[in-house]
């Protein structure tokens, strides 16, 4: 069975930062792209970005690049997600997910959506 398991949301204020991760199980992760996603109430989900675990490669979309920062741990089979600066508007649930890297570009992955797997999705709060 495949699981991804997100974890470090919460509440943080203003100008603050969380780093968020994603572990993953029953999947080959070096085989595998993880993205992160979010929606806020009312909102359509948008992706923010995503990594390649064969090879490194990352990608961003525009509204996050140079605040937000993707990484992962392939010995751990887990992915971060650094966010600095929050503001309110980063207020939603954030989503980790996997697709396979092969096929698969990380541009297409993030701003489509279309993964195979799944987390649960954690809240992330930004109060003022």
């Amino acid at each position: 069975e495949v699981q991804l398991v997100e974890s470090g949301g919460g509440l943080v204020q203003v100008g603050g930062s969380l780093r968020l991760s994603c572990v993953v199980s029953g999947l080959t992760f070096d085989d595998h792209s993880i993205g992160w996603l979010r929606q806020a109430p009312g909102k359509e989900r948008e992706g923010i970005s995503a990594i390649n675990n064969s090879d490194g490669t990352t990608y961003y979309a525009e509204p996050w690049k140079g605040r937000f920062t993707i990484s992962s741990d392939n010995a751990k089979n887990t992915v971060f997600l650094q966010m600095n600066n929050l503001q309110p508007e980063d207020t939603a649930v954030y989503y980790c997910a996997a697709a396979p890297a092969l096929g698969y570009g990380l541009g297409y992955l993030t701003l489509l959506g279309e993964y195979h797997y799944w987390g649960q999705g954690i809240q992330v709060t930004v109060s003022s």
